[in-house]
Protein backbone atom coordinates (compact mmCIF):
# COMPACT_ATOMS: atom_id res chain seq x y z
CA UNK A 1 0.00 0.00 0.00
CA UNK A 2 1.21 3.22 -0.96
CA UNK A 3 0.16 5.78 1.77
CA UNK A 4 2.43 8.91 1.48
CA UNK A 5 4.76 10.43 3.78
CA UNK A 6 3.68 7.54 6.42
CA UNK A 7 6.50 7.01 9.45
CA UNK A 8 6.82 4.69 12.17
CA UNK A 9 9.16 6.40 14.84
CA UNK A 10 9.02 3.69 17.84
CA UNK A 11 5.90 2.25 17.59
CA UNK A 12 3.74 4.91 16.24
CA UNK A 13 2.23 4.83 13.33
CA UNK A 14 2.02 8.40 11.19
CA UNK A 15 0.04 9.80 8.39
CA UNK A 16 0.60 12.84 5.99
CA UNK A 17 -3.28 13.32 6.48
CA UNK A 18 -3.29 16.11 3.96
CA UNK A 19 -1.10 14.14 1.36
CA UNK A 20 -3.89 11.82 1.42
CA UNK A 21 -6.55 14.43 1.21
CA UNK A 22 -4.87 15.43 -1.86
CA UNK A 23 -4.92 11.95 -3.13
CA UNK A 24 -8.31 11.57 -3.09
CA UNK A 25 -9.21 14.57 -5.09
CA UNK A 26 -7.16 13.20 -7.92
CA UNK A 27 -9.36 10.34 -10.24
CA UNK A 28 -12.23 11.15 -8.05
CA UNK A 29 -14.38 9.98 -11.13
CA UNK A 30 -12.69 6.07 -9.68
CA UNK A 31 -14.90 6.37 -7.16
CA UNK A 32 -13.90 3.67 -4.71
CA UNK A 33 -11.22 2.81 -6.82
CA UNK A 34 -8.07 4.54 -5.66
CA UNK A 35 -4.64 4.43 -6.90
CA UNK A 36 -3.76 1.80 -3.81
CA UNK A 37 -6.04 -1.17 -5.22
CA UNK A 38 -3.32 -4.00 -5.99
CA UNK A 39 -5.56 -6.46 -7.53
CA UNK A 40 -5.71 -6.72 -11.49
CA UNK A 41 -9.68 -5.16 -11.76
CA UNK A 42 -10.41 -6.12 -14.95
CA UNK A 43 -9.78 -10.21 -13.83
CA UNK A 44 -11.42 -9.24 -10.35
CA UNK A 45 -14.78 -7.78 -12.07
CA UNK A 46 -14.79 -10.77 -14.65
CA UNK A 47 -14.49 -13.21 -11.40
CA UNK A 48 -17.55 -11.24 -9.53
CA UNK A 49 -19.65 -11.35 -12.75
CA UNK A 50 -19.11 -15.15 -13.63
CA UNK A 51 -19.93 -15.80 -9.92
CA UNK A 52 -22.85 -13.51 -10.13
CA UNK A 53 -23.96 -15.52 -13.24
CA UNK A 54 -23.18 -18.46 -10.61
CA UNK A 55 -25.53 -17.03 -8.22
CA UNK A 56 -28.56 -16.13 -10.07
CA UNK A 57 -28.20 -19.61 -11.98
CA UNK A 58 -28.59 -21.23 -8.52
CA UNK A 59 -31.13 -18.86 -7.54
CA UNK A 60 -33.51 -20.07 -10.87
CA UNK A 61 -32.44 -24.18 -9.95
CA UNK A 62 -33.53 -23.52 -6.42
CA UNK A 63 -36.78 -21.70 -7.03
CA UNK A 64 -37.90 -24.65 -10.01
CA UNK A 65 -36.81 -27.08 -7.20
CA UNK A 66 -39.17 -25.38 -4.77
CA UNK A 67 -41.94 -25.02 -7.08
CA UNK A 68 -41.53 -28.86 -8.25
CA UNK A 69 -41.22 -30.78 -4.75
CA UNK A 70 -43.27 -33.04 -4.57
CA UNK A 71 -43.19 -36.69 -1.93
CA UNK A 72 -43.87 -37.47 1.77
CA UNK A 73 -40.82 -35.21 2.86
CA UNK A 74 -41.08 -32.77 0.24
CA UNK A 75 -42.40 -29.73 2.62
CA UNK A 76 -38.57 -29.44 4.78
CA UNK A 77 -36.83 -30.03 1.51
CA UNK A 78 -39.09 -27.21 -0.16
CA UNK A 79 -38.29 -25.02 2.31
CA UNK A 80 -35.05 -25.21 2.16
CA UNK A 81 -34.96 -24.57 -1.08
CA UNK A 82 -36.99 -21.20 -0.84
CA UNK A 83 -34.50 -20.19 1.67
CA UNK A 84 -31.35 -20.63 -0.31
CA UNK A 85 -32.94 -19.58 -3.51
CA UNK A 86 -33.44 -16.03 -1.31
CA UNK A 87 -29.72 -16.59 0.22
CA UNK A 88 -28.66 -16.85 -3.63
CA UNK A 89 -30.05 -13.65 -4.76
CA UNK A 90 -29.03 -11.93 -1.33
CA UNK A 91 -25.25 -13.06 -2.75
CA UNK A 92 -25.94 -11.98 -6.50
CA UNK A 93 -26.95 -8.70 -5.24
CA UNK A 94 -24.17 -8.15 -2.85
CA UNK A 95 -21.85 -9.08 -6.02
CA UNK A 96 -23.54 -6.77 -8.47
CA UNK A 97 -23.37 -4.27 -5.64
CA UNK A 98 -19.38 -4.83 -5.43
CA UNK A 99 -18.97 -4.75 -9.48
CA UNK A 100 -20.38 -1.21 -9.34
CA UNK A 101 -18.26 -0.27 -6.92
CA UNK A 102 -14.91 -1.11 -8.26
CA UNK A 103 -16.09 0.62 -11.77
CA UNK A 104 -17.86 -2.00 -13.84
CA UNK A 105 -21.30 -3.07 -15.23
CA UNK A 106 -22.97 -6.33 -13.67
CA UNK A 107 -23.88 -8.84 -16.59
CA UNK A 108 -26.72 -9.75 -16.14
CA UNK A 109 -27.72 -10.62 -19.85
CA UNK A 110 -29.97 -13.78 -19.67
CA UNK A 111 -27.82 -14.64 -23.16
CA UNK A 112 -25.21 -16.67 -21.79
CA UNK A 113 -26.07 -16.57 -18.42
CA UNK A 114 -25.61 -20.56 -17.89
CA UNK A 115 -22.10 -19.92 -19.64
CA UNK A 116 -20.83 -17.18 -17.98
CA UNK A 117 -22.19 -19.79 -14.70
CA UNK A 118 -20.35 -22.26 -12.65
CA UNK A 119 -23.03 -24.35 -12.01
CA UNK A 120 -25.26 -25.54 -14.28
CA UNK A 121 -28.85 -25.81 -14.69
CA UNK A 122 -30.34 -29.20 -13.63
CA UNK A 123 -33.93 -29.67 -13.82
CA UNK A 124 -33.52 -32.85 -11.89
CA UNK A 125 -37.11 -35.25 -11.96
CA UNK A 126 -37.33 -36.60 -8.34
CA UNK A 127 -36.84 -34.87 -4.65
CA UNK A 128 -33.57 -37.03 -4.55
CA UNK A 129 -32.08 -35.79 -8.15
CA UNK A 130 -33.36 -32.36 -7.08
CA UNK A 131 -31.38 -32.34 -3.35
CA UNK A 132 -28.23 -33.87 -5.29
CA UNK A 133 -28.06 -31.58 -8.21
CA UNK A 134 -28.26 -28.29 -5.57
CA UNK A 135 -25.59 -30.37 -3.54
CA UNK A 136 -23.40 -30.50 -6.88
CA UNK A 137 -24.10 -27.38 -7.35
CA UNK A 138 -22.87 -25.58 -3.54
CA UNK A 139 -20.05 -27.76 -4.31
CA UNK A 140 -18.95 -26.29 -7.60
CA UNK A 141 -19.56 -22.60 -5.74
CA UNK A 142 -17.11 -23.58 -3.06
CA UNK A 143 -14.75 -24.69 -4.95
CA UNK A 144 -14.48 -21.52 -7.46
CA UNK A 145 -15.35 -19.16 -4.42
CA UNK A 146 -12.45 -20.48 -2.73
CA UNK A 147 -9.87 -20.09 -5.87
CA UNK A 148 -11.28 -16.49 -6.47
CA UNK A 149 -10.36 -16.15 -2.45
CA UNK A 150 -6.85 -17.66 -3.40
CA UNK A 151 -6.16 -15.44 -6.76
CA UNK A 152 -7.17 -12.10 -4.41
CA UNK A 153 -5.17 -13.06 -1.58
CA UNK A 154 -4.60 -9.60 0.03
CA UNK A 155 -5.10 -7.27 -3.22
CA UNK A 156 -8.60 -6.43 -2.39
CA UNK A 157 -9.30 -7.23 1.18
CA UNK A 158 -13.11 -5.85 0.56
CA UNK A 159 -13.83 -8.22 -2.25
CA UNK A 160 -11.91 -10.79 -0.48
CA UNK A 161 -14.06 -10.77 2.87
CA UNK A 162 -17.25 -10.52 0.31
CA UNK A 163 -16.47 -13.81 -1.25
CA UNK A 164 -15.62 -15.38 2.34
CA UNK A 165 -18.53 -14.58 3.63
CA UNK A 166 -20.59 -16.01 0.85
CA UNK A 167 -17.98 -19.42 0.81
CA UNK A 168 -19.08 -19.68 4.23
CA UNK A 169 -22.96 -19.47 3.68
CA UNK A 170 -22.05 -21.83 0.35
CA UNK A 171 -20.55 -24.31 2.86
CA UNK A 172 -23.49 -23.78 5.15
CA UNK A 173 -25.85 -25.15 1.95
CA UNK A 174 -24.08 -27.90 1.56
CA UNK A 175 -24.21 -29.24 4.98
CA UNK A 176 -27.77 -28.68 5.35
CA UNK A 177 -28.04 -30.71 1.91
CA UNK A 178 -26.01 -33.31 2.53
CA UNK A 179 -28.19 -33.53 5.90
CA UNK A 180 -31.53 -34.51 3.56
CA UNK A 181 -29.40 -37.60 1.80
CA UNK A 182 -28.08 -38.81 5.15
Amino acid sequence: MDIPNTSSNGGNFQVDIQAIRKKARQGIEDGAVTDTYRADRETVLRLLNEALATEVVCVLRYKRHFFMARGMNAEPVAAEFAEHATQEQEHADRLAERIVQLGGAPNLNPEGLTRRSHSEYVEAGSLEDMIKENLVAERIAIDSYRAMVDYIGDKDPTTRRLLEEILAVEEEHADDLADFLA
